[in-house]
């Protein structure tokens, strides 16, 4: 556009001094001619307009803005077009409390009401893109900062909206999942309305009162030595059956030892065991006779 401008004051330049009387004359010509080539340069160059991967053009001529969108690569457009990118690629959108991690600088944190009364802190990342057809509307309809006005403040009502159907520590524990289904729903459709698409919903962090927490984390010490005790108590059963099952053991066999030993079944297991002392290399003196049965008493 500039070297468009550039050529016609040339060409305007060229006609002013198309004055015989003027000195200059003699160069109006070529003034002319000049301003005609950088026009027309400078009109091809404006003609040609790169889209790069990942991205769309909405054309905006004097403010009305084309349907048409321009794709990726070289497209041929009016010179006195103005072209505006839209970015087609996944894009984020994070709310923490931690200064580093957010979009917008500080605490940008969503703090909802529980059910039960209760503030919660909750950190999100919206994961989204521009559906490419949709680029010239939101274009004309919202402008380029689509981000804060639709994903920041749609996200944060909706999450508002819906918390309050749950109590903190279900938001917590046990409700999670379900409480990111339904706000990824409601947002979903609010987001197509205006020609985006909701790719995934993260809630990064959910921050409970301190009141809360303190309380959770008693009943969870309380349920680990419930546990605990319960351990020990089912321990204790096993060791007291295992000796019970062992003293059956022994009083089985004791009674059946008493029922089948008699005299002549311990004369005949001395006289073995003497054998066997007989046998031993050591210096030994067994003494016969002095005990009822003939046994031997020392």
């Amino acid at each position: 556009m500039f070297f468009i401008v550039i050529g016609l004051l040339l060409v305007v330049a060229g006609f002013a001094i198309n004055t015989p009387s003027l000195p200059v004359s003699r160069y109006s010509r070529p003034v002319k001619i000049i301003g005609i080539v950088i026009a027309l340069v400078g009109a091809l160059t404006a003609s040609i307009r790169q889209i790069d991967a990942g991205t769309v053009g909405v054309q905006s001529l004097f403010g009305k803005v084309s349907s048409n969108v321009l794709e990726t690569g070289l497209n041929f457009v009016n010179p006195l077009v103005e072209v505006v990118v839209f970015d087609t690629k996944t894009q984020n959108y994070t709310m923490s409390a931690t200064t580093a991690e957010g979009d917008q600088s500080g605490d940008d944190a969503i703090r909802v009401l529980s059910a039960d009364g209760l503030e919660v802190v909750i950190d999100l990342t919206v994961l989204y893109k521009i559906l490419p057809t949709s680029a010239p509307n939101i274009y004309k309809e919202i402008g380029r900062d689509y981000k804060d006005k639709i994903v920041r403040p749609l996200a944060r009502t909706r999450i508002r909206d819906n918390a309050v159907y749950y109590d903190a520590v279900s938001l917590y524990s046990k409700k999670r999942d379900e409480f990111q289904d339904r706000i990824y729903k409601t947002i979903d459709k609010d987001f197509k309305d205006r020609g985006l698409i909701l790719e995934q919903l993260l809630i990064r962090n959910i921050d409970l009162p301190e009141s809360v927490k303190k309380t959770i984390e008693s009943k969870i010490n309380a349920e680990q030595d419930a546990q605990k005790m319960e351990f020990v108590l089912q321990k204790e059963k096993q060791e007291a059956e295992r000796k019970r099952v062992e003293a059956k053991g022994i009083s089985d066999y004791q009674t059946i030892i008493a029922s089948s030993l008699t005299d002549r079944q311990l004369q005949y297991e001395m006289i073995n065991a003497q054998k066997e002392l007989a046998k031993s290399p050591n210096s030994k003196i067994v003494i016969m006779g002095g005990s009822k049965g003939g046994y031997p008493s020392s």
